[in-house]
Order: structure tokens, then sequence, then C-alpha cells
């Protein structure tokens, strides 16, 4: 989710505080974007996933001195692959349905452009924030710390990305 959000950061500042936005461009790239990342993300998780099951499984039929293969062990490593590599693709997604949501109101003629921008760095570093509390929560850490600090990192990506479209 986090990189995700940051790429999305980076997208909309660099694409929406210009000049003159092209809103149809925004949403092509925010779209592109996540569904390029999750296409990336799905598939090393697919292999990650696969080597490290066969291995475990290698591993269990040497202990077990039989082979494993077509039981229960060898296709659920299949299915965890399948679906650790969906989450992976559909999670970039999400945080692009969220930082998307302006730019389509935009395109409705619901929200002036620069406000849909705006509203969209807002979503996001909402998102960090929600899911660094939840991921402090989980890590038995402080979860108002880690919300913030992602968020702050978050704020920091926007800021180079706005700052560099000013000096292109």
């Amino acid at each position: 989710m986090f990189d995700a959000t940051f790429t999305l950061l980076g997208v909309v500042s660099g694409s929406a505080f210009v000049s003159n936005p092209d809103i149809r461009l925004i949403i092509l790239t925010l779209v592109s974007s996540s569904v390029a990342l999750g296409i990336s993300s799905s598939v090393s998780v697919y292999e990650a996933e696969s080597l490290e099951g066969e291995r475990s499984i290698e591993e269990l039929e040497k202990a077990m001195l039989t082979e494993l293969e077509n039981t229960i062990h060898t296709q659920a490593v299949g299915r965890n692959a399948l679906l650790a590599s969906i989450v992976m693709f559909a999670t970039p997604q999400f945080s692009c349905l969220i930082t998307l949501t302006p730019f389509i109101l935009a395109k409705a003629g619901l929200l002036e452009v620069g406000l849909a921008g705006w509203v969209s760095i807002g979503l996001s570093l909402c998102t960090l924030t929600l899911v660094g509390t939840i991921m402090g929560n989980n890590g038995k850490r402080n979860p108002f710390l880690k919300g913030i600090r992602m968020a702050f990192f978050g704020a920091l990506a926007f800021l180079i990305g706005y700052f560099l479209e000013l000096l292109i």
C-alpha cells in the first residue's frame, strides 16, 4: 500500500499542479501506474512465494523420506502463492481508487482540477496515516507515531515532486 500511495503521490504532484493540467492524462497516468505496479508486485510475490514453498516442500520431503507431489501440501503452496499475488495486484488498485476519486469528480465537472489535486493529496496522506497506524498497532508500536511518520514521509515525497515540477 505504501509503494502504491507514494508512487501515486508522485504522479499527482508532477501532473496536477502544472499550469494547464490535463485531467485525462492525470487519470490515465494514475491508472496505468497502478496497474504496472500491481503486475510487477504480483509477479514478484508469486515467484518468491512459489520458490519459498517449493524449498519448504523439498525440506519436508527429505525429512519424511517421501515425495509430496500432488498432495495437499504442494497444492497449498500454489494456492498461497496465487492468493498472495492477487492481494499484491489489488493493493495498488485500491490505493489508486482512493487517489483517483477527486479526479473522477473533476472529470465530471464537480471539482476544479487543482482542487482535485489537493483533495487527492489529502486522501493519500490519510491513507498513509491509517495504514501506518494499523501497522503500528499490529507491531505493538505507538500507532499514532507510526501513522504520523508515514504521513510525514508521504508529505515529503509530495513536496519534492511539487518543487521539482516548479523547477522544470
